[in-house]
């Protein structure tokens, strides 16, 4: 676990995507919208020691979109967590879908991502880069929208199962650098 001696610079929002009347996609026995609860979940146990942070509902529960885009609004940074889908069950990896502002936190959550998942980086895209045209947690709350990988794919699926305890630190991680300064050295003696 990585210790931090920083200032925090910006608030954060955390969200989930998807909810139990709106489940996403469906593959292999799992719906999006459990993963991404779960995995958020798991996220803001990671980080209720290092930052201060909203998020979207209590443990468990999944707040509307229409609430987690004004949350997201009041917020630095709101970044919400979804799986991909595809037809092709071979499709694989991980991206973001954001304004073109947030492409460095997008990129640095991609590699994060790719690297502890073992997937493909597939990179910071724009909002229309995705299945839709206009995705209301970006346009309207000015959020990013991270991929986590393909459940359409068995292999991105049992790679996540067997890594989310180090994807959620991995994660949490960069959210950490991108909310805080670092303290210099001198600065923390004093």
């Amino acid at each position: 676990m990585r210790q931090y001696a920083a200032l925090q610079e910006k608030s954060l929002f955390i969200s989930a995507g998807h909810s139990d009347t709106a489940p996403g996609a469906i593959g292999h026995g799992h719906t999006e919208a459990d993963i991404v609860l779960e995995f958020r979940d798991l996220l803001a146990d990671y980080l209720r020691r290092r930052v201060i942070f909203d998020k979207d509902g209590q443990p468990g529960q999944n707040l509307p979109l229409r609430d987690a885009i004004g949350a997201a609004k009041a917020h630095d940074l709101a970044v919400e967590f979804h799986c991909n889908a595809a037809a092709n069950p071979t499709a694989t990896g991980v991206e973001t879908l954001s304004h073109g502002r947030h492409y460095p936190l997008g990129n640095a959550l991609c590699q994060a991502i790719a690297d502890t998942l073992g997937i493909a980086n597939r990179g910071a895209k724009g909002e229309a880069s995705g299945q839709h045209s206009r995705l209301a947690f970006i346009s309207q709350g000015g959020g990013l929208i991270v991929e986590l990988f393909f459940l359409s794919n068995k292999r991105d699926l049992a790679k996540y199962i067997a890594n989310r305890g180090r994807l959620v630190a991995a994660v949490g991680d960069v959210l950490v650098d991108a909310t805080c300064q670092d303290i210099e050295p001198e600065a923390q003696a004093a």
